[in-house]
């Protein structure tokens, strides 16, 4: 049995029209052989009468809100859309059944909220599959062993389906969409921007990290621990969408040998610079520091350290939390707002000379000012005033030749992914 995993996000389902399409993709999935389990979002974005964040608004976000009974409402979403969808895919005269997250054998920790999945019960899936049912599941859900309800927290429906496809060993899962795939860069600002026909996990990963919104990072890590394939798809069309896979890729198709393959961008940054007459690391002060903004629950971000200065960024709503911190350990520091990170991501960077002064070279030459840098083996990433972003993001796009398709070239000896 070849099985095909389908995540239809909360806008792809959000009308009768929309939920259309989406029985016709999993129709179409059906007529080429595959048996399909299907996970859906809750229906639409805050203000629309089923969306997470409008469930969330019923309770008045007080600290005496039960985490085990805010999870109880918010599963609700999901499992409102895939009722609905189940209903949908019926009416064309395929059998379906709706599935909570736990009656699709999803076990998690008791961590409400930000449950993470410990496994996957695989078998009454695979009954519904062999019956010849399309298994729509509730996705961002699961339950603790004891039965408790809970939520996986941001890109919950994403990591549920990597996670059902990696214990189903489906075939791919495919991310359904509002855009077409995975850009070279943010269409809206590059219009020249290309769909890449495939990444790499490492790169997908990284650019969910930096700012790509197409897919959770979680999702992706859990579908390249267990080697399956991702593709990035519309709703509204058929087409190939974007192929995330590991090494080679799926048919044998090998990439062409690019150093960057895309460019992301995060906006709403704030930089910290503390500073001090004794050093920070004798003084065990940086130490400190990270401890004091950890129990806070600031993250930060873009961390260098020196003896005598620290720098960092965190989110603008994370700002003033993180100025109560500082003060309360009569730390000097400087502020700087309105700051965006924008990064080049590829795996093929890594050992590569001479990125990094191009990368200044594109910033130099679009007159912008750098307040920070920070890299890895497969990205450079830089702070920049959040006004400038859109000069960043071409300029930088144009320097790599991102506009350009990239080359791909047949292997026939090449192994497929999964």
């Amino acid at each position: 049995m070849k099985i095909l995993v389908q995540k239809f996000g909360g806008t792809s389902v959000v009308t009768a029209g929309l939920r259309r399409q989406a029985v016709e993709r999993i129709l179409e999935a059906r007529r080429a052989g595959f048996a399909v389990v299907v996970v859906v979002s809750a229906m639409g974005r805050a203000g629309d009468p089923y969306a997470t964040d409008t469930l969330l608004g019923l309770l008045d976000g007080g600290s005496e809100d039960d985490p085990r009974e805010r999870d109880l409402l918010l599963a609700c979403g999901e499992i409102i859309a895939c009722v609905v969808l189940a209903h949908a895919i019926r009416g064309q005269g395929c059998p379906a059944v709706a599935l909570t997250g736990r009656e699709a054998g999803i076990v998690t920790d008791n961590q409400f909220g930000n449950a993470r999945i410990l496994r996957v019960e695989p078998e009454p899936l695979l009954g519904h599959l062999e019956a010849g049912r399309v298994a729509v599941v509730a996705g961002f859900q699961g339950a603790t062993a004891d039965g408790q309800v809970t939520t996986l927290g941001r890109g919950g429906s994403d990591t549920t389906a990597a996670a059902l496809g990696a214990a189903l060993r489906a075939e791919s899962v495919d991310i359904y969409t509002d855009v077409e795939g995975v850009y070279t860069a943010d269409p809206r600002l590059v219009p020249d921007a290309v769909r890449l026909e495939r990444v790499s996990y490492r790169e997908i990963v990284e650019m969910a990290h930096l700012g790509a919104r197409v897919v959770h990072p979680r999702a992706v890590e859990i579908a390249m621990e267990g080697r399956v394939p991702l593709r990035i798809r519309s709703t509204a069309s058929n087409g190939p969408g974007t192929l995330v896979c590991d090494g080679m890729g799926l048919g044998g198709i090998v990439p062409s040998d690019r150093i960057v393959t895309g460019i992301a961008h995060v906006s709403g940054r704030v930089q910290f610079r503390l500073s001090s007459s004794s050093d920070f690391n004798r003084e065990g002060l940086a130490r400190r520091v990270f401890q004091e903004l950890g129990r806070a629950s600031v993250s930060v971000d873009m961390i260098h350290v020196s003896p005598h200065a620290v720098q960092f960024i965190v989110e603008q709503g994370r700002r003033l939390t993180a100025e109560e911190v500082l003060r309360g350990l009569e730390v000097r520091y400087e502020v700087e707002d309105g700051l965006a990170k924008v990064s080049v991501v590829g795996a093929g960077m890594h050992g590569v000379p001479g990125v990094m002064a191009r990368v200044m070279e594109a910033l130099h030459g679009a007159r912008v000012p750098v307040f920070q840098t920070t890299d890895s083996h497969a990205n450079i990433s830089c702070l920049v005033r959040e006004s400038d972003v859109e000069k960043v993001v071409r300029a930088l796009h144009r320097e790599f030749g991102l506009g350009q398709q990239p080359i791909h070239r047949q292997e026939a000896t090449v192994h497929e992914a999964g």
